[in-house]
């Protein structure tokens, strides 16, 4: 399937949200992200429940679209079905929970976290869209786990025909590396954020 617009080559990824008290501040830093340049971002929250979710989703997707960027929600999902969002991640435990893509995900973006070939093939065989490949290089967020290195990095991507954003450790100078092995873009929290 073809993606119109195409992707950018950066992904942002947000650090968890705070606490709904403390939304203000995390949005002010999505619209510097935003204004700035970034075009894609992913609306990561694994604490909140799905009120505060949809709440913070609402608000972070006027921000996205008021700079003409694209927001894809990887939170609590089944609860915030009204927030007019790009489209949908699914943690690696959910995508290899899906035997089809979801059927809501038509003609929005759906995407995936990938950490093996298995889930990278499962991921093309469902039809979605774009996935992250991680982690690549050793990252902050995730100190003394085992990463793929470019090689098997490399290895893994020429399996498939999708988009595979490289995930752990990227950077603005990662990014010509990234696409020489076989990366369409890099994804990120703390180099973008």
């Amino acid at each position: 399937m073809r993606i119109d617009p195409p992707l950018p080559d950066i992904l942002l990824i947000t650090p968890e949200p705070p606490e709904p008290a403390r939304f203000d501040v995390f949005l002010e830093r999505l619209r510097g992200a935003v204004s700035s340049g970034m075009s894609l971002v992913q609306l990561r929250a694994k604490h909140l429940d799905a009120a505060a979710y949809g709440e913070l989703a609402e608000r972070a997707c006027a921000i996205c679209h008021r700079y003409a960027a694209r927001l894809v929600l990887n939170g609590p999902l089944e609860e915030v079905p009204g927030v007019d969002a790009d489209g949908v991640h699914l943690p690696s435990a959910r995508l290899m929970q899906c035997q089809a893509r979801p059927s809501g995900a038509r003609p929005k973006l759906l995407s995936a976290a990938c950490h093996s070939r298995e889930q990278l093939l499962h991921a093309q065989a469902i039809g979605v869209d774009f996935v992250t490949l991680s982690p690549v290089l050793p990252t902050t967020s995730h100190p003394g786990e085992p990463t793929l290195g470019w090689s098997q990095f490399e290895a893994l991507t020429a399996q498939v025909s999708m988009p595979v954003f490289a995930l752990g450790g990227m950077t603005r100078e990662t990014l010509s590396t990234a696409r020489a092995r076989g990366a369409y873009g890099i994804a990120g929290i703390s180099a973008f954020w």
